[in-house]
């Protein structure tokens, strides 16, 4: 199956790209540092001649990774997503109930000069012990069962993840919903606070997670694009 890309669309390897199975590199799964919470690797399915990706999420962690070339600043993130399963305990407002069913996410360069002086050493000891690169700022659009569409929420456990929510309530399984974000827009929103220019991207984030209140979710995700301003 060949996928005729968006125009102006940047090389972010589409999800559905090798059709069903395991999703294409780079793409990758990536769990919570330290291995304790389950990965559950999302994967591609079809429904029923289209490759979507499939999230599944049973008291565990679910979560699919994209790096970008250095200095990437395609500024607009388009996809559809589907909802199937919800949480019944999720709650962004509490840290017991701090889970999501379904989130993208956008992941930003910001300097570590930027960053209050006690996060940042959180952010630099979070790298050491993850070997990761973790980003100084992680925007994430999420379906929440409670916070109405445009809410803003700082994550209770660390300010370097801030949610924006786009759409609210239980699950509604079948229906597809479409969204195409304004990065630069929603970076400032988000963490305005702490710098308002526009750092590079470093990664395209999806996923969910149950590990908080030990529930199970399902969700797809297709049609996931960055284009060029």
């Amino acid at each position: 199956m060949v996928w005729a890309q968006v125009p102006g669309a940047t090389p972010l390897t589409p999800l559905e790209a090798t059709g069903p199975g395991t999703p294409p590199a780079p793409w990758r799964a990536v769990g919570l540092p330290g291995g304790k919470v389950p990965l559950m690797a999302p994967d591609i399915v079809l429904q029923g001649a289209e490759p979507v990706l499939r999230m599944r999420s049973d008291k565990s962690y679910s979560t699919l990774s994209h790096a970008l070339p250095a200095g990437t600043r395609e500024n607009r993130l388009q996809w559809q997503w589907r909802l199937d399963e919800g949480l019944a305990q999720a709650d962004l407002q509490r840290k017991e109930g701090d889970d999501v069913a379904l989130k993208v996410c956008a992941m930003f360069d910001l300097p570590l000069a930027n960053i209050p002086f006690v996060e940042r050493n959180l952010l630099r000891l979070a790298r050491t012990l993850s070997g990761e690169n973790l980003p100084g700022a992680t925007l994430c659009y999420v379906w929440d069962r409670l916070q109405p569409p445009g809410t803003v929420v700082n994550n209770l456990y660390s300010k370097r993840l801030r949610f924006i929510v786009l759409d609210q309530g239980p699950a509604r399984p079948g229906a597809w919903v479409s969204h195409a974000r304004d990065l630069n827009a929603d970076f400032v929103r988000a963490f305005g606070d702490e710098s308002a220019t526009v750092p590079p991207l470093l990664a395209v984030v999806v996923g969910a997670d149950s590990d908080n209140t030990g529930g199970s979710s399902l969700a797809f995700v297709k049609g996931l694009a960055l284009v060029k301003p």
